[in-house]
């Protein structure tokens, strides 16, 4: 009879054991999304994401590199909850497994508001939106900084009125993205590009209507707080009527649409013509 003690078991070694381990949860969990709410989020110099997804009772570490997260459409910060879409890796020399993120979109609309509501409310504290910080709109510029697309129906608009009411003014565009991944960095871009020149009396920035994911870079932080260091000032023209934005609370003036804005922007050449013939009767 075989003594059950003198049964030799397999013994492995810890690097064999992590290797089975981590081929087994790299070929399983190849192609996974998760949602959970984010904390500990650290955007690296190098354009990395770190961050740890969790939920009640577990958490996860989470990469996302530079270049995937590009694709990314709105700022990822702590208390958000989103999903990811990615794969299971291992990493043998500390024993961690984590998701190598491809992939990150807001849980929901709801998610997005509340992410909106946070910052209004960070940005208020801190005095942005105070009326002490307001500058005029001059009454007759001789050039305007737009900051849209320039393939946009609103351009075209802004373009359209422009002529209509003042044909003396120049318009200066700045062309970006106003939705999608690197929209904000890019409206940032345009914004101190335009504050480089001299010669530039007021800045419209803005675009048409949409969603409030297609509105949402000019509801990041990083727009908010360029167009509150612009040396000029400037109309936040973003959507319809009824959609404001964060943009819209830091500018100097709102206008409903970019349409609205240019007429803001600008005097009405009809209007001039009346008042000089007003005055050539006496």
């Amino acid at each position: 009879m075989i003594n059950s003690d003198e049964i030799i078991k397999e013994v492995f070694s810890v690097s064999e054991l992590t290797s089975q381990i981590k081929l087994t949860l790299e070929e399983q969990f190849d192609d996974v999304s998760v949602i959970g709410e984010i904390s500990n989020f650290k955007a690296h110099i190098s354009g990395h994401w770190y961050f740890t997804l969790k939920d009640a009772n577990a958490q996860i570490s989470c990469t996302m590199w530079k270049g995937l997260n590009n694709y990314v459409f709105f700022a990822p910060q702590d208390g958000l909850k989103v999903i990811v879409q990615g794969r299971i890796t291992v990493y043998p020399p500390r024993g961690n497994y984590q998701i190598d993120v491809r992939s990150m979109k807001p849980a929901g609309v709801g998610e997005l508001q509340a992410a909106f509501e946070k910052l209004k409310q960070k940005l208020f504290a801190e005095g942005l939106f105070d009326d002490e910080y307001k500058v005029p709109i001059p009454k007759f510029p001789k050039k305007i900084g737009i900051v849209t697309s320039i393939d946009g129906a609103a351009f075209q608009d802004m373009k359209n009125i422009a002529s209509r009411r003042y044909p003396l003014v120049e318009l200066v565009i700045a062309s970006c993205k106003v939705q999608g991944d690197g929209a904000a960095q890019e409206i940032v871009n345009s914004i101190k590009l335009l504050n480089e020149r001299k010669d530039i009396d007021v800045i419209i920035v803005g675009r048409g209507g949409g969603s409030l994911e297609d509105l949402w870079a000019f509801n990041e932080e990083i727009v908010a707080r360029a167009i509150f260091e612009s040396q000029i000032p400037i109309i936040s023209a973003v959507g319809h009527e009824i959609d404001y934005t964060i943009a819209d609370f830091v500018a100097d003036l709102r206008a409903p649409t970019p349409s609205a804005a240019m007429e803001l922007a600008t005097p009405n050449k009809d209007d001039l013509f009346a008042f000089i013939d007003e005055f050539s009767y006496y």
